[in-house]
C-alpha cells in the first residue's frame, strides 16, 4: 500500500498508532522513509565530501529499510560511520547519504566494494543480489552484513559458504528477531527446559500486489523474502535439529497464505502459518506459542511475552514494539570493528539458508521433503531429499 496516496484521515490515524507502537522518534523516521522513496533531488546534493577515519561503513541498497533501519540505527548508536552509499536510483542514494552524513553516494556498487577505507558493507539491495555482493565483498577482504535472505538459490549458498571459508572477512545476517529483548527472554526460558518442544507461529504479513518485485522468479518470492525470518528463529530454538522433515500446506499460490510444519530430529514439532489476505494497519503481526518441558509461553508482536513455568506466571512488556533491528544491526558493526567477537559460522549460514530454500521447494512441489545438516563442505546439497 502506498501510504502517501492514502486519504489525510488515514495518514493521521496511521501516524498516531505508530507513535503508540514505536515511539515518536521511530515513527518520525518511518515517515521520512516513505518520503525518501519518492524524493527527486534537483540539483543533486554535494558529493565526495571529506571523510573521517570513523567513516568505514558502506551500504548497498538505499531503499526504505536501509533508510529507516540500517542507517538510522547505525547513526543513532555509533554516530556518523557511513562512508559510501549506493543505489541504482541515484536520487535514493543521494537522499540517504545527505540525511546520514555519508562521504559520498553513487550508483556504482564497485566503487563501494573497492574502497579500501570501507571495512564493513551492509547489503540491503534486491534479494537476488545479496549473495553476489557479499561474495565480492568477502573476496575484497571486507566484512559483510547481509539482509535477509542471504541467498536465493542453492548455487548461491554453496558459493557464499566457499567465500566465507577463503576470506578473513566476517559475515553477519539480518535476522533481527532473535536479538530483540523479548526474543532473548523467550529463547532463555525454552533453553532452560529439556525434551522436544511444540512451537507455532501465526504471521499476518503485508498484502502486496502481484506485480511486486518480490514475485520475480529470480528474487525468491515471499518464502525467501518473508518466511525466512520465522524459519530461522524456529531453527534457533532446536538444539538437535537435523534431519528436518518439511510438510507443506498450500492452495493455489506457493508463497502466500501458506502453512508449513516441521518435525526435527529431537521430535520437536513446529508450524509456521503465513497469511497475506489483506492490509494490516499496524504492519506485520506475529504471534508465537511454545511449550517445552514445564514452560508454556506466548509472544505477541514482540511487545508482550507471557510465561508460565509450573505455578509461576510472569508477563514481560516492552514500551514499544521491538523486533530486534537495533540490536542486530549494531551487533554487526561491533563484530566487524573488533568490539565483539561475534561472526556467523559457515555451518549456521548454510543450515538456515538451506532450510528456507527447501521450504520453498516443498511448497512449490507441494511435497514433503527431508533436509540434512551441513556436512562440512560447500558442495551443492545432495542431502536435501524428497520423501
Amino acid at each position: 500500500m502506498d501510504y502517501l496516496k492514502s486519504p489525510p484521515w488515514f495518514k493521521v490515524k496511521k501516524v498516531a498508532r505508530y507513535v503508540r507502537l514505536y515511539g515518536p522518534a521511530r515513527t518520525y523516521v518511518k515517515v521520512l522513509g516513505q518520503l525518501h522513496m519518492k524524493r527527486k533531488l534537483d540539483p543533486l546534493p554535494e558529493n565526495d565530501r571529506p571523510a573521517s577515519a570513523r567513516q568505514s561503513v558502506g551500504l548497498l541498497g538505499c531503499g526504505n529499510y536501509a533508510f529507516a533501519n540500517i542507517a538510522y540505527y547505525l547513526c543513532k548508536h555509533r554516530g556518523a560511520v557511513l562512508r559510501g552509499v549506493m543505489d541504482r536510483n541515484l536520487h535514493r542514494a543521494a537522499s540517504l547519504g545527505k540525511r546520514y552524513g555519508a562521504a559520498y553516494y553513487t550508483d556504482d556498487a564497485e566503487r563501494v566494494l573497492a574502497d579500501p577505507a570501507i571495512r564493513l558493507v551492509y547489503i540491503a539491495s534486491n534479494h537476488a543480489s545479496h549473495a553476489e555482493y557479499a561474495i565480492r565483498g568477502l573476496d575484497a577482504g571486507k566484512s559483510v552484513y547481509i539482509e535477509k535472505p542471504h541467498v536465493v538459490s542453492h548455487d548461491q549458498l554453496a558459493r557464499l559458504a566457499a567465500a566465507m571459508q577463503r576470506s578473513e572477512g566476517r559475515v553477519f545476517l539480518g535476522f533481527n528477531r532473535p536479538e530483540s529483548r523479548l526474543g532473548r527472554l523467550l529463547r532463555g526460558y525454552l533453553a532452560a527446559e529439556s525434551g522436544p518442544g511444540m512451537y507455532a507461529w501465526f504471521v499476518a504479513g503485508h498484502a502486496i500486489d502481484p506485480d511486486h518485485w518480490y514475485f520475480k522468479p529470480e528474487e525468491g518470492g515471499r518464502v525467501l523474502g518473508n518466511l525466512c525470518h520465522w524459519t530461522d528463529f524456529t531453527l534457533g530454538l532446536v538444539k538437535d535439529a537435523f534431519p528436518i522433515e518439511i510438510n507443506p500446506t498450500r492452495a493455489a499460490a506457493s508463497d502466500s497464505n501458506i502453512s508449513v510444519s516441521y518435525r526435527f530430529a529431537d521430535d520437536t514439532i513446529a508450524v509456521i502459518t503465513f497469511s497475506s489476505k489483506g492490509h494490516t494497519f499496524e504492519g506485520v503481526r506475529e504471534k508465537f506459542v511454545g511449550h517445552r518441558g514445564n514452560c508454556l509461553l506466548q509472544l505477541d508482536d514482540f511487545q508482550t511475552l507471557r510465561t508460565e513455568v509450573l505455578d509461576r506466571k510472569r508477563v514481560f512488556r516492552s514500551l514499544y514494539r521491538d523486533q530486534g533491528h537495533a540490536g542486530n544491526i549494531v551487533r554487526g558493526y561491533d563484530g566487524a570493528h573488533g568490539a565483539s567477537s561475534h561472526r556467523e559460522s559457515v555451518e549456521y549460514v548454510w543450515n538456515t539458508g538451506l532450510l528456507f530454500l527447501e521450504t520453498r521447494r516443498a511448497l512449490e512441489s507441494d511435497q514433503r521433503l527431508t533436509v540434512a545438516a551441513y556436512a562440512g563442505s560447500p558442495a551443492l546439497p545432495a542431502q536435501a531429499s524428497r520423501d
